[in-house]
């Protein structure tokens, strides 16, 4: 049981990291499926390494400097896979005009100018938020937002069907995650941030971003009847960015 719960968090830092993990060996069907418990867990370690790096660069570096490494760790550490989705979602939101050509073009390894405008401005807001607050207190957030971002990709899968593609079986899967599979991704979104911000702020926060995240799935919703590998990397995109600037301004509150 363990091996096999072991097996099922590799799994979902190979999917979601560049992190090495050693062999996992041949996967059943569904193996994606059954790790997406473990992706906000994946989430708390890339916001650790990053946090981390946040607070290690303060201590010889003036701001905004460590902000911007901590940003480009999290970006290593993931092999950019969120911010790539940013980039062909928006481009293929805004470019597009019938459903065909919106997912042509996210399957087109090119980015436009929406997609440039689209990653300038996240990651703008993002080290905009954090650089206003304590290294100790960024990376406090880093941790908290990266958790509730994966968590915020998996509510994504369960609620909207998948727009067409290689894992349409697997989102199926994930749509039928059990109860205690549903239990342990929102422990593991959930409690980081509870634990290091407090209700009262990470409530708020996660709200906040929440429905920014949700917006972007209702958009998909609209625009392509589903989700793809690029819609989740947007909606994590975009919930990371709510979730800094809400956090910021409980935290820092106005200057």
């Amino acid at each position: 049981m363990i091996a096999r719960e072991v097996r099922l968090f590799k799994i979902a830092l190979q999917f979601l990291t560049q992190l090495p993990v050693g062999s996992i060996g041949d996967c059943p069907p569904d193996w994606l499926a059954r790790s997406a418990k473990y992706m906000p867990l994946v989430g708390t370690i890339v916001g650790v390494i990053a946090g981390a790096a946040i607070v290690l660069s303060a201590a010889f570096l003036p701001a905004p400097l460590p902000t911007v490494i901590g940003i480009v760790a999290a970006i290593a550490i993931t092999g950019a896979l969120h911010e790539d989705g940013l980039a062909d979602t928006t481009d293929a939101f805004g470019g597009g005009r019938t459903r065909e050509r919106r997912l042509e073009i996210m399957r087109d390894s090119r980015i436009g100018t929406y997609g440039t405008l689209a990653l300038i401005s996240v990651l703008a807001l993002k080290g905009a938020a954090l650089v206003a607050l304590t290294p100790w207190n960024a990376a406090l957030v880093m941790v908290a937002g990266h958790a509730g971002a994966r968590l915020a990709a998996i509510v994504t899968m369960s609620r909207l069907p998948h727009a067409g593609g290689g894992v349409a079986k697997v989102s199926q899967k994930i749509s039928e995650l059990t109860v205690s599979e549903i239990a342990v991704a929102l422990a593991l979104g959930l409690i980081p941030g509870f634990l290091l911000l407090g209700a009262t702020t990470f409530i708020a926060a996660a709200l906040f971003a929440f429905a920014a995240a949700s917006l972007i799935a209702l958009i998909a919703r609209r625009k392509i009847a589903g989700y793809t590998g690029d819609v989740l990397g947007a909606v994590e995109q975009v919930f990371e960015a709510a979730f800094f600037v809400a956090a910021t301004a409980l935290m820092a509150g106005p200057h």
